[in-house]
């Protein structure tokens, strides 16, 4: 009976500690949004076109001020477009909280876009977001672990969003990091993902991070799996900024058209 309280209890606590971090965060006004215990974020540049662009960092130092660093990209995605575009901080950045998720950039804990725990989590924010703006169409636009963390989210919703441009990003994390248990990616969900959804995969033939190989394997599969999905190579590109080459906008914004 003792035991049974104590639960109860706990339960209560966790509940109204939610509750509270939710209402506070929604006081916050534009610009945060709420998810799975997480005040997140984001910069929105408006267009008058339907639909919505979310642009997804992958790993920097935790606390740097990723709404700076990706806010010319995502205006420069909303003028070309006319479509509203979302500079989107993670836990851990800008002004995003990290109550119960560190930042993906954490020195502690290796890979973190790869549990299950923070894949919901972003499947949440993004369904979050889609409601808020009542998008109809979306486009995640995504670098790096950003990448690996949307494309393993594309397995948890039937349709989860319209287009993916994945640039630089890890479809196999067992291969990366062998040594690291109960890690997932998208190559363990692919058959949920939804044949509906544009995927553009992007490698940079200088990527030492992401390398040509990795992205093609990856390609090979998907296209074997029947999904939709495009290899765009960017000539000479590294791994930095490979989401904000003109290979990657061609084909950003050829999406965007249809």
């Amino acid at each position: 009976m003792i035991k049974k309280s104590l639960i109860v209890a706990a339960l209560f606590f966790a509940n109204s500690v939610f509750a509270d971090v939710k209402s506070d965060c929604e006081a916050k006004g534009d610009g945060f949004i709420y998810a799975k215990n997480e005040c997140i974020n984001y910069k929105l540049f408006e267009g008058d076109e339907e639909g919505l662009n979310i642009v997804v960092h992958g790993t920097w130092d935790e606390g740097t001020d990723i709404i700076a660093r990706y806010s010319p990209f995502a205006e420069d995605v909303a003028m070309s477009s006319d479509i509203s575009t979302i500079a989107l901080a993670l836990p851990g950045y800008s002004q995003s909280s990290s109550n119960n998720l560190k930042a993906i950039g954490s020195k502690e804990i290796k890979n973190l876009a790869a549990t299950k725990e923070y894949v919901e989590f972003f499947a949440e924010l993004v369904e979050n977001l889609k409601q808020k703006y009542d998008s109809k169409k979306t486009t995640i636009i995504a670098h790096s672990a950003g990448c690996m963390l949307s494309a393993t989210a594309l397995g948890q919703k039937d349709v989860f969003v319209d287009s993916l441009l994945c640039a630089g990003g890890a479809y196999d994390i067992h291969k990366k990091a062998p040594e690291q248990k109960g890690l997932i990616s998208a190559v363990d969900v692919i058959d949920n993902i939804s044949k509906d959804t544009n995927i553009m995969i992007v490698y940079g033939t200088a990527d030492d991070v992401s390398t040509p190989q990795m992205n093609k394997e990856f390609y090979d599969l998907a296209k074997e799996k029947g999904l939709k999905v495009e290899l765009i190579e960017a000539k000479d590109a590294p791994h930095m900024e490979l989401e904000m080459t003109n290979e990657a906008k061609n084909a950003l914004f050829k999406a965007l058209e249809n």
